[in-house]
């Protein structure tokens, strides 16, 4: 990365980095795209079990890779303010705190997944499909965390196109072990959507091999000697990490989590309305990976430049962010009225599931705008390592405002199950006001702090 100097060359920094970050967050839920589709193509049983399955991994996965994204604003910071030296010693605590994360989800999981489970009112086809999914999932965990540790590493110098080609080579592995194991191709056993799990493993070890050989042999990585001094693990480095990285996995967790939670509360409905939501919470995720990417690219923008406590640079590059992501939404959100009925024939062949996705994917427009607010303000305060206000604004704004709304509006009103989607849609809103002016406010507060000549 370099300074810029004029909005043109800020615009252009900024996609050279966000370009690469886009396709490989496109890339990775492509994993779990494929494995939604391709699963509903083997039966509404295992696009069910794979959906609930996911509701219960992806914000375990997601806080708790949150938590290891600390190490993109810190390496940031560091590599912004001249400190390259202090880099190896920060990403391999990172690699051992993966690690130990990764162990402690496979033992809390063996203790409470089967309770969990149990006391889910779905088929028992569903359920058999849900716990045997997440079990052949676990194979892939420990080098799943670790990769984002290394990739957040790499994003951190600016080098995204790295991770993305990564995520290119490695996406056809998932592609092909899950036609082969969902389908039983070649003399593989046909294992439905519990084969997607054993794919998604498999995947998992590709990437992070890959991004171990990168990091240890190619220029600029290999200068950094990350693992040619293997040291001790540090829990003074590792309380930094999770002083930054726990309120970063909780904001996360908060928001995926929620919509899990409905994914589950649609457990009290048939199998036909669970996959239907499942299709279309899929595709408007897929679609979240925009903003996301552009989240992510601000988190790394925006430190580099408050390292160098170039402020001025830091705030532009923010509101940058945040109004490219609207204006996608936008138009993708056209995309989504008009073609929600094709885009519905991905996922099933049922008529009547069919119908429901494309309902779903009506309400699915409106908290894409929202959406492209948040997400990016969250990204650019992760840069001002800002972070314990932001995720008890996103508690308060998913949890205690847009549960309860759509759990009423589901269960007392006409809506049904598309009430849990209007609730969504009021949670995403109120965080993006919130978050939106803590990200003024905190702009506000380095400008004091440092004085108005670094504006």
């Amino acid at each position: 990365m370099r300074e810029t100097h004029t909005l043109t060359d800020k615009m252009k920094q900024l996609s050279i980095i966000l370009f690469p970050i886009l396709v490989t967050q496109l890339g990775m839920f492509a994993m779990n795209f494929f494995d939604t589709i391709m699963s509903g193509k083997y039966s509404p049983i295992d696009l069910a079990g794979v959906a609930i399955g996911s509701s219960l991994w992806v914000p375990i996965f997601t806080g708790l890779s949150g938590i290891l994204l600390a190490v993109t604003p810190i390496v940031a910071q560091l590599i912004g303010g001249g400190n390259k030296k202090d880099v190896p010693h920060t990403v391999l605590q990172g690699v051992y705190a993966a690690i130990a994360l990764s162990l402690l989800v496979m033992i809390v999981g063996g203790f409470i997944l089967n309770p969990i489970l149990n006391g889910m009112n779905i088929e028992a086809g569903v359920r058999s499909v849900a716990g045997n999914y997440l079990i052949a999932l676990s194979f892939g965990m420990i080098p799943l965390f670790v990769y984002n540790v290394l990739r957040s590493f790499i994003d951190a110098l600016g080098m995204t196109r790295i991770t993305m080609f990564i995520t290119l080579i490695s996406l056809p592995v998932n592609v092909v072990f899950n036609y082969l194991l969902i389908f039983g191709k070649f003399g593989f056993p046909a294992l439905g959507g519990v084969g997607a799990g054993y794919a998604s493993a498999i995947t998992y070890w590709v990437i992070t091999l890959i991004a171990f050989w990168v990091v240890h042999t190619v220029r600029p990585f290999s200068l950094y000697s990350i693992f040619r001094t293997i040291r001790k693990p540090d829990l003074s480095e590792w309380k930094e990490l999770f002083i930054i990285g726990v309120p970063i996995g909780l904001s996360i967790f908060f928001e995926v989590s929620i919509f899990s939670a409905v994914t589950l509360l649609m457990s009290n409905y048939d199998t036909f309305v669970i996959a239907a939501h499942q299709a279309a919470i899929n595709f408007a995720s897929f679609l979240y990976m925009i903003p996301l990417s552009i989240s992510m690219a601000l988190t790394i923008v925006v430190g580099f430049e408050v390292g160098a406590k170039r402020l001025r640079d830091a705030k532009v590059y923010s509101w940058i962010g945040v109004s490219f992501a609207l204006l996608l939404a936008v138009l993708y959100g056209v995309v989504l009225l008009v073609f929600r009925s094709e885009i519905s024939h991905l996922y099933s062949d049922d008529d009547y599931v069919l119908e429901l996705i494309a309902h779903f994917l009506l309400y699915a427009v409106f908290f894409q705008l929202s959406d492209a607010i948040q997400a990016p303000v969250q990204g650019a305060l992760r840069g001002y390592k800002d972070v314990n206000i932001t995720f008890i604004m996103a508690l308060i704004s998913y949890w205690v405002i847009g549960l309860p709304l759509g759990y009423i509006l589901a269960n007392y009103t006409g809506f049904g199950p598309y009430g849990y989607w209007l609730g969504l849609t009021s949670g995403l809103t109120a965080g993006a006001i919130t978050l939106s002016a803590r990200l003024i406010y905190i702009q506000k507060k380095y400008r004091k702090h440092y004085g108005l000549k670094t504006e």
